[in-house]
């Protein structure tokens, strides 16, 4: 069953991957074992696909860097729930497939460690027996996640979902 990883407000994109362990620095196929290596320095080996990233307020702030949410997509986080977003993290999130829903209820319920399961098309979230109800996402971002993400469709499709 997925576990919840709580992280708090303004978490910024060089906590999420710190710059000094940019693709371009430790490579390709191993910066995203450097995830949250400041914060939670287990992180990228304890994490399991399908795991939910929570985060407070603001979430994403900083630079454009689109290795941060890259390094999560590559760790199998499908789904990211916060207070609020960066605009720019936000997108990077919805280009490379991982669903960014939005909810201060369900940041406040979740603990660090919560067993859950979230259904991605739904948006529901069951905790043990509790419900909640997340905001469910656009057809357009379902259909672009058969693919694996937005550009993945893009890549296949040469359009947009819905265009």
């Amino acid at each position: 069953m997925p576990r919840v990883w709580k992280f708090g407000d303004q978490i910024n994109t060089d906590d999420i991957l710190p710059g000094k362990y940019a693709p371009f620095m430790v490579g390709e196929d191993r910066f995203h074992t450097f995830a949250f290596a400041h914060l939670r320095p287990e992180f990228a080996q304890e994490v399991k696909p399908g795991d939910i990233l929570v985060f407070g307020r603001n979430a994403g702030l900083g630079s454009s860097r689109e290795y941060a949410p890259e390094a999560l997509r590559k760790l199998g986080i499908r789904a990211v729930i916060a207070k609020s977003y960066a605009r720019i993290f936000f997108r990077n999130l919805v280009n490379l497939g991982i669903i960014p829903f939005e909810s201060e209820e369900v940041v406040d319920a979740l603990e660090d460690g919560d067993q859950v399961e979230l259904d991605l098309e739904t948006g529901v979230l069951l905790r043990g027996g509790e419900r909640f109800a997340l905001r469910p996402p656009p057809p357009f971002l379902l259909e672009a996640l058969k693919e694996g993400s937005l550009l993945d469709y893009y890549k296949k499709h040469g359009r947009f979902p819905g265009e």
